[in-house]
């Protein structure tokens, strides 16, 4: 079990949970609801990790990385993805209570995110599941809401910045272990330097959207200023130094900050 789950991807798994769960709350989606969406979209989430190292296995074995489940022998690639696909219809099934809307978007963003770990990471189209499903994933916590609805265009426009700015940045840590086995999406296309400007841009885009589609508050300026300074930081780092550590923490601290607008909006 301890095995399974360091294959989930677990800080990105909790810190999505999290996400739904803040986004549910500032919804006003009601308590037994709310329950169902958070573990629908733990279940969604484990599935896509688990997917993505089972998929991954060879590859990362490859390359070294042991220090993952799958690729250290720890858990069978078969094992991990039988369990991939039970948790997969698990989290359409735990949807379902929460209306057919949300079926239908939580189908569809796991959909891209399986057709992601399947093989869309080595083209250059790798950016749109992230795009799509972070794009539709404010959706979930209003369409679990009664009545349901969709997000604000706004609250759709930062989730697609904060999916692209994820991908993007994530990525560049793995760009030389990826180009060995023949992975090559986008950021790989567009070169490290590259991928953080266009990243850093994205979630200063999602923040203008942000702040510009919600009522002007003092704590929404905060919040939008914080975003700003952190994203243009990152630019500023990546044209002095060659891009590391710092600037990857950078990008994604800018990330995290537009996550927290979104919900505080």
């Amino acid at each position: 079990m301890r095995a399974l789950w360091g294959a989930t991807h677990p800080g990105p798994t909790l810190v999505v949970t999290v996400l739904s769960l803040a986004l549910g709350i500032a919804a006003g989606v009601e308590p037994a609801r709310l329950a169902l969406l958070v573990v629908a979209v733990f279940a969604g989430q484990v599935s896509v990790g688990l997917s993505n190292d089972a998929i991954d296995g060879a590859r990362d074995a490859a390359v070294g990385r042991t220090d993952k489940p799958i690729a250290g022998g720890a858990v069978t690639p078969q094992r991990a993805l039988a369990v991939a696909v039970a948790s997969a219809i698990l989290a359409v099934a735990l949807s379902v209570p929460l209306g057919s809307g949300l079926v239908a978007a939580h189908a569809i963003a796991l959909a891209s995110a399986w057709a992601y770990n399947a093989g869309l990471k080595s083209t250059p189209f790798s950016i749109a599941p992230f795009v799509l499903s972070f794009g539709l994933f404010p959706s979930f916590a209003t369409l679990s809401a009664v009545p349901p609805a969709l997000a604000a265009p706004w609250a759709s426009v930062a989730g697609a910045a904060l999916g692209a700015a994820v991908h993007l940045t994530n990525v560049v840590r793995d760009l030389d272990d990826d180009r060995r086995t023949g992975v090559r999406g986008l950021p790989h296309r567009l070169g490290a330097r590259a991928s953080v400007v266009l990243a850093a841009c994205g979630i200063l885009a999602g923040a203008i959207a942000v702040f510009l589609g919600t009522d002007a508050t003092a704590l929404g300026l905060v919040f939008f200023v914080a975003v700003a300074a952190v994203a243009v930081a990152a630019v500023v780092v990546v044209f002095v130094r060659s891009p590391g550590r710092a600037v990857f923490q950078l990008t994604m601290l800018a990330a995290l900050l537009l996550a927290a607008q979104l919900v505080a909006a």
